[in-house]
């Protein structure tokens, strides 16, 4: 049954928060706009990855990286950490790079190796035919206010921090990224050489034109508070029990790949519009959905 919350809205979809996340798992940085890389990820986006010999980690594998405090300066290229009892350092994350493994390493209890790339590089989503990886994730407004309010004591500024999106839409309705579903399956196994993946539903955002190719499974990341990593006692369920009482019309199992533990959808930027930037107050326009 559709028994979505009513929440306030504005007359027209616009762009209202760009977040990047430059060390995949740390804190974000919020912009006023981004710019596009090759590859089709946001500039500064997942630039770096930490890892050991068991592979990424995050916050699925070790509740302690969410008491790490990261500030990005990116025209320095410089990140300051602080966490509870260790010593607070700012790090150039190029020339200081084995000082800032060691101190990530002492705080996880692990021997973590940070590795770079271009924006979006570290993704862990969907691979397509021309070598480029799912893009920024989107959801609205709206979306991060009807689940904030499933919890006591969760505003939707946390939930965006929880859910950890890199686009946020206002003016539209809750669930509304959901109408740029269509295929999952397609979107995972297109593998064609030219790299076309199909007719996927479209967005224009500004001068952008993207496309939903995605529904985002959530992991044990958003059951944890950002700042001290407590966990939020059946925040899972909770979530499980409400998406199916509040699925809109134009959503349902299917179209989030049967999984009802998932918010916000991946997008995949084209090769011909990646020579683009995305900016807050950007217009927000369904092209086929």
């Amino acid at each position: 049954m559709f028994a979505l919350r009513k929440h306030a809205t504005v007359t027209d979809a616009t762009l209202t928060h760009i977040s990047v996340y430059p060390v995949k798992g740390l804190d974000a940085v919020g912009l006023d706009r981004a710019g596009i890389t090759p590859g089709g990820g946001l500039a500064d986006d997942r630039v770096y990855g930490m890892y050991d010999d068991e592979g990424h980690i995050n916050g699925r594998r070790t509740a302690a990286i969410h008491a790490i405090e990261a500030s990005f300066d990116r025209d320095a290229g410089t990140v300051d950490l602080s966490a509870p009892g260790r010593p607070a350092r700012t790090f150039d994350v190029d020339d200081d790079r084995a000082a800032l493994e060691s101190w990530l390493g002492e705080h996880l209890d692990l021997d973590v190796t940070l590795r770079g790339g271009s924006g979006g590089a570290h993704g862990d989503r969907a691979i397509f035919g021309d070598g480029s990886g799912t893009g920024p994730t989107i959801v609205s407004a709206a979306t991060l206010r009807e689940i904030a309010s499933w919890y006591d004591g969760i505003e939707p500024a946390e939930m965006r921090r929880r859910l950890r999106p890199n686009l946020v839409v206002e003016g539209v309705e809750a669930f509304w990224e959901e109408r740029l579903l269509d295929s999952f399956e397609r979107a995972v196994y297109a593998e064609e050489p030219d790299g076309d993946t199909g007719e996927f539903p479209r967005v224009r955002i500004g001068d952008v034109v993207l496309e939903g190719v995605e529904p985002i499974p959530r992991c044990a990341v958003p059951t944890h508070d950002p700042d001290t990593g407590e966990e939020y006692d059946g925040f899972r369920e909770t979530f499980i029990e409400q998406r199916g009482e509040t699925m809109p019309p134009w959503s349902g199992e299917e179209t989030i790949a049967g999984n009802l533990y998932t918010a916000t959808v991946g997008m995949r930027i084209p090769e011909a519009e990646r020579d683009a930037e995305l900016a807050v107050g950007d217009s927000v326009e369904l092209l086929d959905a």
